[in-house]
Protein backbone atom coordinates (compact mmCIF):
# COMPACT_ATOMS: atom_id res chain seq x y z
CA UNK A 1 0.00 0.00 0.00
CA UNK A 2 1.44 3.44 -1.11
CA UNK A 3 -0.11 6.88 -0.41
CA UNK A 4 1.25 9.61 -2.90
CA UNK A 5 -0.32 13.22 -3.37
CA UNK A 6 -2.83 12.89 -6.12
CA UNK A 7 -2.48 14.34 -9.78
CA UNK A 8 -4.35 15.63 -12.19
CA UNK A 9 -3.96 12.48 -14.43
CA UNK A 10 -5.79 11.04 -11.28
CA UNK A 11 -9.05 12.95 -11.75
CA UNK A 12 -10.70 9.89 -14.52
CA UNK A 13 -9.67 7.47 -11.66
CA UNK A 14 -11.23 9.19 -8.44
CA UNK A 15 -14.28 10.24 -9.99
CA UNK A 16 -14.79 6.69 -11.02
CA UNK A 17 -14.55 5.34 -7.19
CA UNK A 18 -16.20 8.33 -5.67
CA UNK A 19 -20.21 6.77 -5.00
CA UNK A 20 -21.34 10.53 -5.31
CA UNK A 21 -19.37 11.64 -8.18
CA UNK A 22 -21.18 9.92 -10.98
CA UNK A 23 -24.03 11.60 -10.10
CA UNK A 24 -22.81 14.71 -8.66
CA UNK A 25 -20.98 17.19 -11.00
CA UNK A 26 -19.97 19.80 -8.18
CA UNK A 27 -18.14 16.27 -6.49
CA UNK A 28 -15.72 16.16 -9.68
CA UNK A 29 -15.17 19.60 -9.96
CA UNK A 30 -14.51 19.25 -6.13
CA UNK A 31 -12.33 16.34 -6.69
CA UNK A 32 -10.41 18.65 -9.46
CA UNK A 33 -9.98 21.67 -6.86
CA UNK A 34 -8.80 19.94 -4.32
CA UNK A 35 -6.17 17.55 -6.35
CA UNK A 36 -4.91 21.42 -8.18
CA UNK A 37 -4.99 22.55 -4.55
CA UNK A 38 -2.47 19.91 -3.29
CA UNK A 39 -4.30 18.86 -0.82
CA UNK A 40 -5.77 15.48 -2.04
CA UNK A 41 -4.36 12.05 -1.87
CA UNK A 42 -4.29 8.31 -3.22
CA UNK A 43 -3.48 4.84 -1.95
CA UNK A 44 -2.35 2.98 -4.15
CA UNK A 45 -2.99 -1.13 -3.41
CA UNK A 46 -1.73 -3.60 -6.11
CA UNK A 47 -1.16 -1.28 -9.10
CA UNK A 48 -4.56 0.46 -8.56
CA UNK A 49 -5.91 3.65 -6.80
CA UNK A 50 -8.28 2.57 -4.87
CA UNK A 51 -8.89 4.97 -2.12
CA UNK A 52 -8.26 9.00 -2.23
CA UNK A 53 -9.01 11.67 1.02
CA UNK A 54 -8.54 15.18 1.57
CA UNK A 55 -6.66 17.04 4.06
CA UNK A 56 -7.18 20.73 4.40
CA UNK A 57 -6.45 23.45 6.79
CA UNK A 58 -9.64 25.65 6.70
CA UNK A 59 -11.17 24.63 9.46
CA UNK A 60 -10.86 27.21 12.01
CA UNK A 61 -6.77 27.25 11.27
CA UNK A 62 -6.34 23.17 11.71
CA UNK A 63 -6.15 20.66 10.23
CA UNK A 64 -9.62 18.48 8.22
CA UNK A 65 -9.97 15.55 7.00
CA UNK A 66 -12.24 16.82 4.06
CA UNK A 67 -12.81 13.90 2.56
CA UNK A 68 -12.62 9.60 2.86
CA UNK A 69 -13.70 7.95 -0.09
CA UNK A 70 -12.55 4.33 -0.36
CA UNK A 71 -13.84 2.59 -3.67
CA UNK A 72 -16.55 -0.18 -2.64
CA UNK A 73 -14.35 -3.13 -4.34
CA UNK A 74 -11.52 -2.38 -1.34
CA UNK A 75 -13.65 -1.45 1.48
CA UNK A 76 -13.06 -3.49 4.67
CA UNK A 77 -9.19 -3.79 3.47
CA UNK A 78 -7.66 -0.54 5.87
CA UNK A 79 -7.14 1.70 3.03
CA UNK A 80 -9.34 4.27 4.83
CA UNK A 81 -7.41 3.74 8.10
CA UNK A 82 -3.94 4.32 6.34
CA UNK A 83 -5.52 7.72 4.72
CA UNK A 84 -6.46 9.25 8.23
CA UNK A 85 -3.34 7.74 10.00
CA UNK A 86 -1.30 9.51 7.25
CA UNK A 87 -3.34 12.39 7.77
CA UNK A 88 -2.71 12.14 11.44
CA UNK A 89 1.13 11.81 11.32
CA UNK A 90 1.47 14.89 8.70
CA UNK A 91 -0.95 17.45 10.05
CA UNK A 92 1.03 20.62 10.73
CA UNK A 93 -1.29 21.89 12.77
CA UNK A 94 -2.09 20.87 16.65
CA UNK A 95 -5.61 19.38 16.14
CA UNK A 96 -7.21 17.59 13.28
CA UNK A 97 -10.71 17.74 12.91
CA UNK A 98 -12.94 15.51 10.79
CA UNK A 99 -16.93 15.05 10.73
CA UNK A 100 -19.32 12.52 9.48
CA UNK A 101 -23.11 11.88 9.80
CA UNK A 102 -24.81 10.16 12.05
CA UNK A 103 -25.76 7.60 10.02
CA UNK A 104 -22.42 6.96 8.60
CA UNK A 105 -21.50 4.18 11.23
CA UNK A 106 -18.42 2.83 9.17
CA UNK A 107 -16.39 6.41 9.23
CA UNK A 108 -17.43 7.09 12.84
CA UNK A 109 -16.03 3.65 13.90
CA UNK A 110 -12.73 4.18 11.91
CA UNK A 111 -12.38 7.91 13.39
CA UNK A 112 -12.61 6.58 17.02
CA UNK A 113 -10.30 3.07 15.96
CA UNK A 114 -7.41 6.02 14.94
CA UNK A 115 -7.78 7.56 18.05
CA UNK A 116 -10.30 10.52 17.32
CA UNK A 117 -12.60 12.00 19.98
CA UNK A 118 -16.09 13.38 19.79
CA UNK A 119 -16.04 16.81 19.85
CA UNK A 120 -19.66 18.20 19.09
CA UNK A 121 -22.27 18.14 16.52
CA UNK A 122 -23.68 20.54 13.72
CA UNK A 123 -27.42 20.17 13.15
CA UNK A 124 -29.16 21.20 9.93
CA UNK A 125 -26.77 20.38 7.50
CA UNK A 126 -28.25 17.31 5.91
CA UNK A 127 -32.10 17.26 7.06
CA UNK A 128 -32.48 14.64 9.62
CA UNK A 129 -28.97 13.72 9.99
CA UNK A 130 -26.75 15.62 12.12
CA UNK A 131 -23.01 16.04 11.39
CA UNK A 132 -20.83 14.63 13.75
CA UNK A 133 -17.26 16.37 14.61
CA UNK A 134 -14.20 14.58 15.78
CA UNK A 135 -10.71 15.71 16.94
CA UNK A 136 -7.34 14.20 17.04
CA UNK A 137 -4.42 16.06 18.94
CA UNK A 138 -1.73 15.57 16.24
CA UNK A 139 0.96 16.36 19.13
CA UNK A 140 -0.07 13.16 20.64
CA UNK A 141 2.08 11.55 18.24
CA UNK A 142 5.03 14.20 18.72
CA UNK A 143 5.70 13.63 21.98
Amino acid sequence: MKIRSATLADVDTLVALDTIAAHDPERRHHIRSWIEAGCCYVVETSGSVGAYGVLAYHFFGNGFVEMIMVAERFRRRGLGMALVKHFTAVCSTPKLFASTNLSNRHMQELLCAAGFCTSGYIDNLDENDPEIVFCFHATQLRS
